[in-house]
């Protein structure tokens, strides 16, 4: 059985967390804490560690799905965690104050720490209708980006599929 990794990150409350387990197999391992920043978001738990689960493909290969903390200060761990990993999926908060700042800061980030495969998904939406999901390819056009971008409902399972489906359709394709 082949083992793979697929990192998923963002800022705070983009739903990593969630993300990780409307796809896992097994129960998450998690490293919620009681939320204490809460002039960063209002959420009552956050990540401070990793998030892990499992997620096994037809053919039986499985897949470590790892989540890394959103906050700034835990930002020592993401190098840790992409080393070795399939690709990276940037989950960014529609909803949030500034998400092409948040965009910007999370690609320059990895881009520099990780050489492979970048997916992003736009989480929360629905909490922020009145903004244009044409903001985000605005910002590639911008940028001269060509990372595949979805929108996506975390606790969907066929939604985060179609992110780590992405990442697995690029690496065929490099193949």
């Amino acid at each position: 059985m082949q083992r793979l990794k697929i990192v998923f990150s963002g800022p705070m409350g983009a739903g990593k967390t969630q993300a990780i387990a409307s796809l896992s197999d097994i129960p998450v391992v998690s490293t919620e804490v009681k939320n204490t920043d809460l002039d960063a978001h209002d959420k009552i738990l956050t990540t401070v560690g990793m998030d892990y689960g499992e997620l096994t493909m037809e053919g039986g290969s499985s897949i470590g799905l790892y989540g890394t903390p959103g906050q700034q200060r835990f930002d020592f761990i993401w190098p840790i965690l992409v080393q070795g990993a399939l690709g990276v999926i940037i989950l960014i908060d529609h909803s949030a104050a500034d998400p092409i700042k948040d965009l910007t800061h999370y690609i320059e980030t990895f881009s520099k720490i990780y050489q492979g495969r970048i997916v992003v998904g736009v989480s929360q939406i629905d909490k922020k209708p009145s903004r244009e999901f044409d903001i985000y390819r605005q910002w590639q056009r911008d940028n001269n980006s060509n990372f595949p971008i979805f929108p996506v409902d975390m606790r969907n399972k066929d939604d985060v599929l179609l992110l780590v489906e992405t990442v697995i359709t690029a690496l065929e394709q490099e193949g």
